[in-house]
């Protein structure tokens, strides 16, 4: 038996705004885009360049509950690990378009990593991985 995580959902505050980001600050694919009618929601999937394993779910909130959640999924902890095979020139893009690193790159004995915000505040590590 095979078995792979294919979505990680993240609560988002507006699907156009969390799409820009995304697509225009990150560099990420759009995948998917369908407006579920029976639901009253879209179904919004992107995933970085080249990305072929987990892909995330850009899930808008609906109520107070869910609200209060976005940007803080993991009560402060980092919540996604985005994987690069050029730290560097990532780095350098993410800097020149306005993303906020809260911790420096540093090199560890698994690679070069950084953390940096997404645009609600979800913290993120970068990394190059040394093997």
């Amino acid at each position: 038996m095979r078995q792979s995580l294919g979505l990680t959902s993240m609560v988002v505050r507006d699907y156009d705004e969390a799409i820009t980001f995304f697509t225009e600050t990150l560099g990420f694919d759009l995948i998917e885009d369908l407006y579920v009618e029976e639901q009253k929601k879209r179904w919004v999937v992107v995933s970085p360049p080249g990305g072929q394993a987990t892909r995330l779910l850009l899930a808008r909130a609906v109520g107070q509950e869910q609200s209060s959640r976005i940007g803080n999924q993991t009560g402060g902890r980092v919540f996604l690990f985005l994987y690069t095979d050029d730290f560097w020139q990532d780095y350098h893009a993410y800097l020149k378009k306005g993303v906020e690193f809260v911790r420096e790159p540093k090199t560890e004995s698994y690679g070069t990593v950084a953390v940096f915000k997404d645009l609600y505040g979800n913290l993120w590590d970068l990394i190059e991985s040394s093997s």
